[in-house]
């Protein structure tokens, strides 16, 4: 993904104008007015898969046109207003040539990229939006345009010795890394040099805005993989900051490693100083990554109790009879959402990885008893 709104610089600028010679009695010619400051909008359809929708904008524009350099050959589309779609039939990264013209042969252009991913929001597991005897405490659908900020807030950086794992990404706050669109909410992990680190990825985080205790958490997500890739989505206790880690405990609902891309591991972390006591299991699809659909990760959590789930079938349980009498797990948590890149636990990335992978996740829910 990439930032929602984009500007033509100057050095993409392209002209096809010629100035016919002029007799001693011929009229100075009017020079052409080229359009000024293109922008455009890229949307990708959450419905039909492979279809993606430009908006162009331009001072002085007649008409403008695109050009989608597909597989099968160059599709070229124009339209009055600006608007011009196409649908690609299979994945890929694909240039996109966008043109505003003040004429045929006088234009400005620029060019953009496409990643298809052949994957729509209607592809993989969903769960309902009420169950019964309990009430919607707090959701996230990601319908808007923005990352809500009275929600979210952004780690950046490489924290302290790569964030405690050695990681090699810099997190930024940026749109490049993190951007809400098209119903979901997309973390990007790039191979581009930043903060003296060799890669960028987002970190956001709901410390200090939304901190529960108890609940079922639904969050729907389709996951990135290859080697050195590290998404998860996980809670710390609230305490963090006066109790450090891992004594204000921290809850898993979903790591993957990159490498085995068709299991994700749900983890308790808990004790009274580093390293941490841990209780950790996984749960392997039988068939297919995480990365081809949609599924829905679960934290069902009680007083003394929490059950991980995908798609609503259960893989562990965690209870203070088997955390050897520490047991954290009793106070108000927040969400962190992240990719990492490398680390001790992922290893890091070869030359078989490919850059950028995402996350994109749907929604996130939580329900309380009433």
């Amino acid at each position: 993904m990439r930032p929602k709104i984009k500007m033509a610089m100057l050095g993409l600028l392209s002209l096809g104008l010629t100035l016919g010679f002029m007799g001693c009695e011929d009229k100075p010619v009017d020079p052409v007015v080229l359009p000024t400051n293109f922008t455009w909008t890229l949307d990708y359809s959450a419905t039909t898969k492979g279809k993606v929708t430009f908006t162009m904008n331009a001072t002085n524009a007649n008409y403008f046109s695109a050009i989608f350099k597909d597989k099968s050959g160059d599709v070229t589309v124009e339209s009055p207003n600006g608007v011009v779609s196409h649908t690609f039939a299979a994945e890929g990264t694909y240039e996109v040539i966008l043109k505003a013209h003040a004429s045929a042969a006088n234009y400005v252009k620029a060019m953009d990229t496409v990643e298809i991913s052949g994957v729509t929001l209607a592809d993989g597991y969903s769960t309902p939006t009420s169950y019964t005897g309990y009430n919607l405490a707090w959701a996230d659908e990601f319908s808007g345009d923005a990352l809500d900020l009275s929600s979210w807030g952004y780690d950046v950086g490489n924290g302290s010795g790569g964030w405690g794992n050695n990681e090699s990404q810099y997190y930024t706050s940026g749109t490049s890394n993190c951007v809400v669109a098209n119903g979901k909410l997309t973390i990007t992990a790039r191979k581009e040099a930043q903060g003296g680190f060799n890669y960028t990825s987002a970190r956001i985080l709901t410390k200090g805005k939304k901190e529960f205790q108890y609940g079922r958490i639904d969050i729907r997500a389709r996951l990135p993989k290859g080697q050195g890739i590290w998404p998860a989505l996980w809670m710390l206790g609230s305490n963090f900051s006066t109790v450090g880690w891992p004594n204000c405990g921290e809850l898993d609902i979903m790591e993957l490693i990159g490498h085995q891309p068709n299991r994700v591991h749900g983890t308790a972390h808990f004790g009274n100083q580093p390293p941490s006591t841990q209780r950790t299991a996984s749960y392997g699809l039988s068939s297919g990554t995480f990365s081809d659909a949609y599924h829905v990760f679960t934290l069902k959590w009680e007083n003394n109790l929490v059950e991980w789930y995908v798609d609503d079938v259960k893989f562990h349980t965690l209870t203070p009879g088997n955390t050897g009498g520490i047991y954290p797990f009793n106070q108000k948590f927040f969400f962190i959402f992240n990719i990492a890149v490398g680390g001790n636990w992922p290893g890091y990335p070869d030359a078989t990885t490919i850059f950028p992978q995402q996350m994109d996740v749907d929604y996130v829910r939580v329900f309380q008893k009433i």
